[in-house]
């Protein structure tokens, strides 16, 4: 069975782009709009790992990971944050709210997908 991944963006394009690049390299993908509908759709979902944009409405990508690390059901799954160029997120407070990487815009669908198969596979997360 193939592993799922959460997609969570606010912009449309970006969630058919990555989503269109991860089913072509044989993953299952479900998407929210922003962070609320991300910690609804995990809980309910279980998602191998989830992709999550920092910058949305309604709740930011940083508040859903909070939140995503404080719940028992959801503090399990990886999550991968991706920024915009130019926005003052480091590593080490990515790292410090439970990322497992941070992306900056633009990246590179190979890379997304490398990353994606490591952290799925165990390895050390590499921000």
């Amino acid at each position: 069975m193939a592993e799922t991944i959460l997609i969570v963006d606010d912009q449309p394009f970006m969630v058919r782009l990555i989503q269109f690049n991860l089913e072509r390299a044989g993953f299952q993908i479900i998407s929210a709009r922003n962070g609320r509908e991300a910690i609804e759709q995990a809980e309910a979902r279980q998602p191998d790992l989830i992709v999550m944009d920092v910058m949305m409405s309604e709740m930011d990508g940083l508040k859903a990971l909070g939140e995503l690390k404080r719940r028992q059901t959801t503090q399990h799954i990886p999550v991968i944050l991706i920024t915009a160029k130019g926005q003052t997120l480091t590593r080490q407070e990515a790292e410090a709210q439970g990322a497992a990487l941070l992306l900056s815009k633009p990246f590179s669908p190979t890379l997304l997908q490398h990353e994606i198969r490591r952290l799925l596979a165990g390895d050390a997360p590499r921000l």
